[in-house]
């Protein structure tokens, strides 16, 4: 792509998301359509967010920039997102802040820091498995199993059941289908809240079911909605992990700056920059409550506002060198896991997993190999590899 061809149309092209070669859009956008208007036509109309400052305003204003009617771009013959006004992701203060505070105590750095030793157990055994199995697929083998296993321990499905729940959320994945749709998933979950019903207990689906929000409880539509939410979004905490391997791969000096170094302090600042130079969310969408104007452009009520959330974490403005991937790079403000209100409610327990994998690859692994070619989704909702052959070299 020549710059005399760059289109900011094309920024929905799930095959330019794939190719990488979004980066050179977003880049061009940042300088010359910062805050880009795109007519409806398959997608309804919204505006285009690339700068870092814009995007974070949006972010810390719910007040005028309301999630109840979706944070996703959705096809127009979809219409508005069911979930709309139903579930943490879907709601604005102070409904969010109720649903959050409902179930905020299981992924509270506490909870973290009480499940440390099941955790960095469970990623052990993972990576050694991939290590002995010669190559293996660190999408599915180190980054959906270790995010899947994590959301299955919170909800409160027990260790047998979870590589069945590792199975149907990569068969929903796979297929571009909500995870509604899948009806095994869905039974399962059904059945695990009737238990719940019956037999309360302290994990999530425990707290939807028995914790009031707002003086009632939930019904049964926002409790599956909600499980639905939350497996969703630690796809992309699977994601990055995944991605953050292929980064250690590509990048070797980095990777043996890892090995030599290996301290709290490096692995702190490597997990911040795993996570922004992956942003496995690639965007976020909000709706303008009331006029107003960002970037000189007049945003009027009613009107979809869509975050770009790589590009932000490229912004040059902001980060120094923003394409050069840096485990010690600091400050590192990135936004991978949002800001304000709606900052990822598991942000706390993915940093704790990512810092434990890479502190565990680097006891384990002498070194981190590509094994093929790593193939890349086709999304606009969600960025990193569908399938990668990696080879981790046993220490």
């Amino acid at each position: 792509m020549t710059v005399s061809t760059f289109r900011p149309a094309d920024v929905v092209d799930p095959d330019l998301h794939a190719s990488g070669e979004v980066h050179r859009l977003w880049r061009w956008m940042r300088r010359h359509a910062p805050v880009h208007w795109h007519a409806p036509g398959d997608l309804p109309g919204f505006w285009s967010l690339t700068r870092y400052e814009d995007i974070r305003r949006v972010y810390q204003d719910p007040a005028l920039f309301s999630s109840a009617r979706g944070v996703l771009l959705r096809p127009t013959r979809l219409g508005e997102d069911p979930g709309s006004g139903l579930t943490m992701a879907l709601t604005d203060p102070p409904r969010h802040r109720a649903l959050r505070g409902q179930v905020a105590d299981r992924f509270s750095e506490r909870c973290a820091r009480s499940l440390a030793d099941e955790m960095r157990a469970e990623i052990r055994s993972v990576v050694t498995r991939a290590v002995e199995s010669g190559t293996c697929d660190v999408v599915h083998d180190i980054g959906a199993r270790l995010s899947s296993h994590n959301i299955g321990r919170l909800l409160g499905v027990p260790p047998q059941d979870r590589e069945r729940l590792l199975t149907w959320t990569t068969e929903a994945f796979a297929s571009g289908r909500p995870l509604t749709s899948h009806l095994a998933l869905m039974r399962y979950f059904i059945d695990l809240m009737y238990a719940r019903m019956e037999e309360p207990a302290q994990d999530v689906m425990g707290m939807l079911v028995h914790n009031e929000v707002d003086g009632e409880l939930l019904t049964e539509t926002e409790i599956l909605l909600g499980c639905e939410n939350l497996v969703g979004a630690a796809e992309n905490a699977g994601l990055s992990m995944a991605a953050g391997i292929l980064a250690l791969a590509a990048h070797p000096e980095q990777w043996r700056r890892l090995v030599r170094e290996r301290d709290d302090g490096l692995l702190r600042t490597a997990t911040e920059e795993v996570l922004r130079w992956t942003s496995s969310a690639t965007h976020s969408m909000r709706t303008a409550v009331r006029d107003t104007v960002i970037g000189g452009r007049r945003i009027a009520a009613g009107d979809r506002v869509v975050l770009w959330i790589p590009s932000a974490n490229r912004d040059e403005s902001v980060f120094p060198e923003p394409d050069r991937f840096d485990l010690g790079r600091t400050p590192n403000r990135h936004l991978a896991l949002g800001t304000g209100e709606h900052v990822c409610i598991g942000s706390t327990m993915a940093r704790h997993q990512m810092r434990m994998l890479l502190e565990t690859l680097t006891e384990s692994v002498a070194a981190v190999e590509p094994a093929g070619e790593a193939e890349p989704l086709r999304s606009i909702a969600v960025n990193g590899p569908a399938h990668a052959p990696v080879r981790l070299v046993p220490r």
